[in-house]
């Protein structure tokens, strides 16, 4: 790709996390990825470089081992003309939402991450005149912990997400908590996953954004900032769903629209559209955590309908929820569990500083650091190697937690879907489709302290302003189903 010849206003602001920005071009199907960095703390050349490097080889080396060939698109790292930089940064800036201007672009090394712009379809070249539509999930954490190491009974029972939930509300992140729970998305029974879907376009925060045409057109900018009107949502739609117009307008319309689109992800979410096996990795038994969230509110309303099973169908072993519930289920002990080991790493590299590059915790990101991920045993031998294991699995897990699955949408007209292409059929339309994961930066080590704390603190706020709470209404509902016993004592 020769940037150079390319004025830099034909690229736009994409969006941004932490540690990058995102900008995608308006003719071509690729985005650049450029780091980011407090004032007055940038990183040499060199160093910028190293940390790109590193990232590329992650997606390559390992986390292609855990999703597949298909479904993950590392980038390459390519070098700019500083001018074209400095240029592009002017641009965008003013597009940049508030909370993010902390961090500055890095115009100074030149380097930049070259990326598939994985709001359009992957799998073929599509005629520009085609419309696309992109919808990007952030699924979160889909498993309770099994881990004996876990202190409060509660954590057995509620997910991380749901508990999180009211912790962010009492501070302001988000105005009111959302009806999604990750464990219904990744039940693989449609009802439960067409429910959460729903739950997440009432209450998207940053977890679902759709994109049409590579428009940001439902989903939040930046915490606050959230389109999400319904109906508008459907104007936009209508066209792909119903292309003869044949629909009448109104809420009836809204409605129908919403579902057919709740149906196509779903659809596709289910889909295996990666034949290759994913890597050696023995696979975490599902059964080992519980299949529902006693937060839920599918679960809540399941139980105040007199009904107290809920049916978890399984996922398809070659689908990417599948996968990413697979990655996850690497964090078999917990933050609880994993935090001793991790002060036991700790512990050792104060005595032997220089040991931190033959351990591989900054990297290389290679087939050897993706070898010794291959130990699921959880029987502690003392020693660091052990510890070391524990710690860098947990990392993959944090990083498949986070992470986003992209699904691109074509509509097709049926002498046009041939065998080579994914297909997924709407009721008056079919689309061809491609589905992908990105944001699979591997969660930094030094970061395990304030996941312990947050943990602590997320756990602390929903036992006493939440469960505390509910308890009382929770325990009528289940009274009639309780067993009585007499017991008669001597006097």
């Amino acid at each position: 790709m020769e940037v150079e010849k390319m004025d830099e206003n034909e690229w736009k602001y994409h969006g941004e996390g932490n540690q990058s920005l995102v900008v995608s071009h308006c003719q071509r199907c690729v985005v650049l990825r450029f780091l980011k960095s407090p004032p007055n703390q940038n990183k040499t050349s060199e160093e910028i470089l190293h940390h790109l490097q590193n990232i590329v080889d992650f997606g390559k080396h390992v986390m292609k081992q855990f999703f597949g060939e298909k479904y993950v698109h590392h980038g390459e790292i390519i070098q700019l003309p500083l001018d074209f930089i400095r240029q592009l940064c002017l641009k965008i800036q003013p597009e940049r939402p508030e909370c993010r201007c902390d961090k500055d672009m890095d115009t100074l090394s030149g380097y930049a991450m070259c990326l598939p712009n994985l709001t359009r379809p992957q799998s073929y070249r599509l005629a520009e005149h085609r419309p696309i539509l992109c919808i990007e999930i952030k699924p979160k954490c889909g498993f309770i912990p099994f881990s004996s190491h876990v202190s409060q009974e509660i954590k057995h029972k509620v997910c991380r997400y749901c508990m999180h939930q009211h912790l962010k509300v009492a501070n302001g992140k988000w105005k009111r908590p959302s009806k999604y729970c990750p464990l219904d998305l990744f039940s693989g029974n449609k009802q439960r996953m067409h429910f959460a879907l729903k739950s997440l376009l009432h209450e998207a925060q940053n977890n679902l954004k759709i994109f049409k045409n590579g428009e940001l057109i439902y989903g939040c900018k930046d915490d606050q900032d959230c389109i999400s009107d319904w109906n508008e949502l459907a104007r936009h739609l209508k066209p792909f769903f119903f292309p003869s117009n044949g629909l009448v307008s109104g809420p009836h319309c809204t409605r129908t629209i919403v579902k057919e689109l709740i149906q196509v992800i779903t659809m596709t979410l289910l889909s295996s559209t990666d034949t290759c096996r994913a890597g050696d990795m023995k696979t975490v038994p599902v059964s080992q955590g519980r299949s529902y969230c006693e937060a839920s509110a599918f679960n809540k309303e399941l139980i105040r309908n007199g009904k107290h099973k809920l049916e978890s169908s399984g996922l398809p072993r070659g689908c990417l929820l599948y996968k990413t519930l697979q990655a996850q289920m690497l964090d078999m002990l917990d933050i609880e569990g994993l935090y001793p080991l991790y002060s036991r790493v700790e512990q050792y590299l104060e005595e032997f500083p220089e040991e931190r590059s033959t351990l591989q915790i900054d990297g290389p990101y290679n087939e050897a650091f993706y070898e010794k991920l291959l130990d699921l045993s959880t029987e502690d031998d003392g020693t660091v190697g052990f510890a070391l294991t524990k710690v860098q699995q947990y990392r993959i897990a944090m990083t498949a937690k986070d992470c986003s699955i992209m699904i691109a949408l074509s509509p097709c007209l049926q002498d046009e879907c041939s065998e080579q292409r994914s297909v997924v059929l709407a009721s008056k339309s079919r689309f061809t489709f491609s589905v992908s994961v990105l944001d699979l930066d591997l969660k930094p080590y030094e970061s395990i302290p304030h996941q312990y704390k947050l943990d602590g603190e997320i756990v602390n706020y929903y036992l006493k302003n939440v469960q505390a709470k509910d308890d009382p209404v929770m325990s009528n509902l289940f009274k009639e189903n309780e067993d009585c016993t007499l017991v008669l004592h001597k006097v």
